[in-house]
């Protein structure tokens, strides 16, 4: 048969395949992306996204691209086509619609290190309810009477060892006060013990790895920090299996006011659910509270005004305890550091301990006129926010006074609808807000009437806190103490 019969009995098949395609691309939504760069093949523009730079800045990638293509961008991060935005209010509506629009969704990576089970990748019911559980043990009742206790406790621990003119790492310090608070209260460790000591030793091991890259080859950080979380685990896991036993023989526990007592007795988590929430508990009650505590005592040095009139209003604090004969900080004294919250939130505000968040679109999503496709990773870039100067006056500048109560709502700058304040969201936001947000501004103020009633300090060397995309100072903050 010739080739044009062939082609004549193919014609019609070849037409309907053509049809169907033209049919089935007019069919697919046509969007609106936001303007931008994929960057290379499946690489996209990670590297340079998070290479470091100052905290206190947004650094160059993202500085470029919003003044490229405005604060809404598509770009390819973390091997995934992403939609990034540096726009106050599209950050919030993300995080106002978790579980509705968006969902959490950080890289598989960090779920292989902290566990399948961690709050932090957690979606839906099951992040609720192990939300609830870190809720009941951070309850503001708990707070007022058994935690402020041991924040002050704790940080006296640490403050009392400072010898007078020494010089030590600021970041050292501030670790090991939030450390040995968190392990006490979890899991009933004594600060210097050399179980606790060892768990320490394992746990910074673990750090380094979840902030690495993903290799996990031998001799890599990530690798080791796999190793690590498995000594980790075994060692919960014994802790629980003597509780368990104790409890079985009848025997009284007298660890029962911490956290994973309370998980033993009140919840039917499984025994891996509990290993991996004690562990992400460990993490974010210690790595994000510590870097906070190491930025105020960074920042409050180029500020002399700022420690002044933190002195003043602990003394007042003090006197009066001293007319009372009282000792320990309570409740009430705590609700008087107006000023300390003001330069809490400045910290934060500043140093942007958390930079973005990990969300994913699970469906299809317009804003200010840009599509954002279901399926899309989604960056809310906190940071942006914080330092965008037509929010923030003078951004750059650290500036506790901003947030002085101009209406009676303590620790904001006003309770307008357009206020910034409203979109200051160091903790995150929605229904994924951390449920630590109280203690780690308990601790911090608790540990700021110590140290400017005791001491004053200077640096002793040239160091800055930069983001790795996690914040750390590269020299531990090296930081000279004279007693008051």
């Amino acid at each position: 048969m010739p080739d044009s019969q062939h082609l004549f009995l193919f014609l019609p098949s070849i037409l309907s395949l053509i049809l169907f395609f033209i049919l089935l691309k007019r069919k697919q939504r046509r969007y609106n992306l936001p303007p931008g760069n994929m960057g290379w093949p499946f690489l996209g523009e990670t590297i340079a996204y998070l290479r470091p730079y100052s905290a206190t800045s947004l650094g160059d990638f993202m500085h470029q691209h919003i003044s490229r293509y405005g604060n809404i961008y598509k770009s390819n991060l973390f091997g995934e086509k992403t939609i990034v935005s540096a726009d106050a209010g599209l950050n919030k509506f993300i995080l106002q619609n978790e579980g509705r629009l968006f969902e959490c969704n950080y890289p598989r990576s960090i779920g292989g290190i902290l566990g399948k089970w961690s709050m932090l990748v957690l979606v839906g019911d099951m992040h609720r309810d192990m939300r609830i559980i870190s809720l009941n043990f951070l309850s503001n009742a708990r707070l007022r009477t058994h935690l402020l206790r041991e924040v002050e406790k704790h940080t006296l621990l640490v403050l009392t060892t400072w010898k007078d003119k020494c010089v030590f790492s600021a970041q050292d310090e501030a670790k090991k006060f939030t450390f040995n608070l968190m392990a006490k209260n979890i899991m009933s460790m004594d600060p210097g013990h050399p179980e606790t000591e060892q768990l320490k030793k394992e746990y910074v091991t673990f750090m380094k790895g979840v902030v690495s890259a993903p290799i996990n080859l031998p001799g890599t950080a990530y690798r080791k920090a796999l190793q690590s979380r498995s000594t980790i685990l075994k060692f919960i896991e014994r802790k629980m299996e003597e509780r368990i036993r104790r409890t079985e023989e009848g025997k009284e526990n007298t660890e029962e006011d911490d956290l994973l007592e309370w998980v033993l007795k009140h919840s039917n988590l499984s025994t891996e659910q509990i290993l991996d929430l004690v562990l992400s508990l460990l993490f974010a009650g210690h790595e994000t509270s510590s870097v906070a505590i190491t930025l105020a005592i960074y920042f409050l040095p180029g500020c002399p005004m700022a420690i002044q009139q933190l002195r003043e209003e602990h003394l007042e604090i003090a006197r009066a305890k001293k007319q009372s004969g009282e000792i320990e900080l309570n409740w009430d004294d705590y609700k008087k550091m107006d000023f300390t919250q003001c330069v809490i939130n400045e910290t934060l505000r500043l140093g942007n301990v958390v930079r973005f968040l990990h969300r994913k679109a699970l469906k299809d999503v317009r804003y200010k006129g840009y599509d954002i496709p279901c399926g899309w990773k989604v960056l809310p870039v906190i940071a942006a926010v914080h330092l965008d100067p037509s929010l923030f006056d003078h951004p750059q500048h650290f500036d506790p006074w901003r947030w002085q109560q101009n209406n009676g709502t303590r620790g904001s700058a006003t309770s307008s609808a357009s206020s910034p304040s409203n979109y200051f969201m160091p903790f995150g936001g929605g229904p994924r807000l951390c449920a630590g947000t109280e203690l780690a501004k308990l601790e911090m103020a608790v540990f700021i009437h110590h140290l400017v009633l005791n001491y004053q300090w200077e640096l002793a060397e040239t160091d800055q806190a930069f983001a790795f995309p996690f914040v750390d100072f590269p020299k531990g903050l090296p930081i000279r103490v004279l007693k008051s």
